[in-house]
């Protein structure tokens, strides 16, 4: 007998790790081709892949037609989808929001605590981020990390640690993408635009994007560090000191991230 329960949680499982390889590889890849045009002051980035020579070179304005520029935009937002409908499958509707011996809130609350999470918890970044705070990034990510922190211990108290660990995950997660699709994506389309014009664009847009763009790849591997956690209860969510490993699993994720853009 077929169980359709099953077979849609891998189905979406596999759509959401292949999205997300497709979307985080291409954030590492350009975020090392940035590294190394800093480092050789704009010079073409040299490589060999695939019994071929490629060379990458940084343009000051837009030579092809707009139609001819490659976005990467879809794979963050079906790692997004996919990720989301999972979360429905699993712990939405999967029983695994609450503590099923000592439940503190019903399955109901406990789902709209989870989604409140997301969209609260994006704003709460997108507002931090828009303040003159981000400049100061040792500031801003300790206030990050410190909200992060307070974020995890208060959903502990109400969802069970699993759920808490994945809806920071899910959090992180969200505002990847939201920053794709609301703070990337809207300059570069006007970049796009005023390039295709022959027009000066606005460098702080730019400048604002990339900044936004930094942000997704130090999220990147504490949320690869979460989702991966799951499979290891006893050392992680299951664990007596679970709040206090969730926060060193992110440090360490940031430590990791700022070794790779440094490589």
């Amino acid at each position: 007998m077929i169980n359709f329960s099953e077979w849609a949680n891998l189905l979406v499982r596999w759509t959401h790790v292949f999205a997300a390889i497709l979307w985080v590889g291409s954030t590492y890849y350009f975020t090392w081709l940035d590294g190394q045009m800093r480092r050789h002051a704009d010079k073409p980035v040299w490589m060999v892949h695939s019994g071929g020579f490629y060379t990458v070179v940084k343009q000051k304005a837009l030579t092809v037609p707009p139609a001819e520029v490659h976005w990467f935009r879809w794979e963050a937002l079906l790692t997004w989808l996919s990720g989301f409908v999972l979360l429905n499958l699993v712990y939405y509707h999967g029983g695994l929001m609450v503590d099923p011996i000592e439940p503190k809130v019903s399955v109901a609350v406990a789902g709209a605590i989870g989604v409140a999470t997301l969209v609260i918890g994006w704003m709460i970044y997108d507002l931090l981020a828009g303040t003159a705070l981000v400049d100061n990034e040792p500031g801003f990510a300790l206030v990050g990390f410190a909200l992060i922190v307070v974020l995890a211990y208060a959903l502990s108290q109400l969802l069970s640690t699993r759920a808490t660990y994945i809806h920071i995950g899910a959090l992180f997660g969200t505002i990847m993408t939201s920053n794709v699709w609301m703070r990337i994506l809207p300059p570069q389309r006007r970049m796009i635009a005023a390039a295709a014009k022959g027009e000066a664009f606005d460098s702080a847009l730019a400048a604002g994007a990339k900044r936004r763009s930094m942000h997704n790849t130090f999220l990147a591997v504490p949320t690869t560090f979460i989702m991966i956690s799951n499979h290891f209860p006893t050392a992680t969510y299951g664990n007596h000191y679970a709040i206090a490993i969730l926060g060193a699993l992110i440090l360490v994720g940031w430590s990791a991230a700022a070794l790779i853009r440094r490589v």
